[in-house]
């Protein structure tokens, strides 16, 4: 899993130095591993994502753009096994502010839509699946380490958002605020055209 994070955060690039006029080709890599321990089971969750961006730099540290997101989960408790699979689209806004020539921060604030597939296997091969539809916003902070000759690391650590779900067949709508610093690592290569 580790060399596959490695190939696709080598092929994932953005530009984290805005430079009006140009466009912005990116990309992040994201992996999140849980681990709850209840009293009488554990539940694990493991979630990757990647989310490619393509956008417009229309001011020395603004870039407006659309972005899309795939994603896949898995989450075993001992009892039942739940897959999931998301997909979002929708539009992005980036502030960056260079803080020396190595270093510059940027914030990227994202809306959308989203949809997502789950699936439950449970004891005795019982077998559910479900489809939502529903919308997201966010921001992620992130930091851009310029490595040489335009080349650079882009990583940040989670981020503040709020998304949307609803289910088909009557099932149930979702609301969720998440506030994921420090549960979340993204990781992305950077080329600055």
């Amino acid at each position: 899993m580790k060399k596959f994070l490695l190939i696709l955060a080598l092929a994932t690039f953005s530009f984290a130095n805005a430079q009006k006029g140009s466009i912005l080709v990116g990309g992040n890599i994201s992996y999140t591993s849980e681990k709850s321990e209840f009293k009488f089971s554990e539940e694990k969750t493991n979630t990757f994502s990647f989310s490619p961006k393509v956008g417009y730099q229309f001011n020395d540290n603004w870039t407006v753009g659309g972005e899309f997101t795939v994603a896949s989960s898995n989450e075993d408790n001992g009892i039942t096994e739940e897959k999931n699979n998301a997909f979002k689209i929708g539009a992005f806004v980036r502030y960056s502010v260079p803080l020396s020539a190595t270093f510059s921060v940027f914030a990227d604030m994202g809306a959308g839509f989203q949809n997502a597939k789950n699936k439950e296997y449970g004891p005795g091969n019982a077998y559910s699946k479900s489809k939502a539809d529903g919308m997201y916003v966010g921001i992620t902070p992130a930091l851009f380490i310029n490595m040489k000759n335009g080349f650079g690391l882009n990583f940040n650590i989670g981020g503040l958002g709020y998304e949307t779900l609803s289910y088909d067949n009557n099932g149930p709508d979702v609301s969720n605020f998440f506030f994921n610093f420090g549960r979340e690592v993204g990781i992305g290569i950077s080329k600055n055209f």
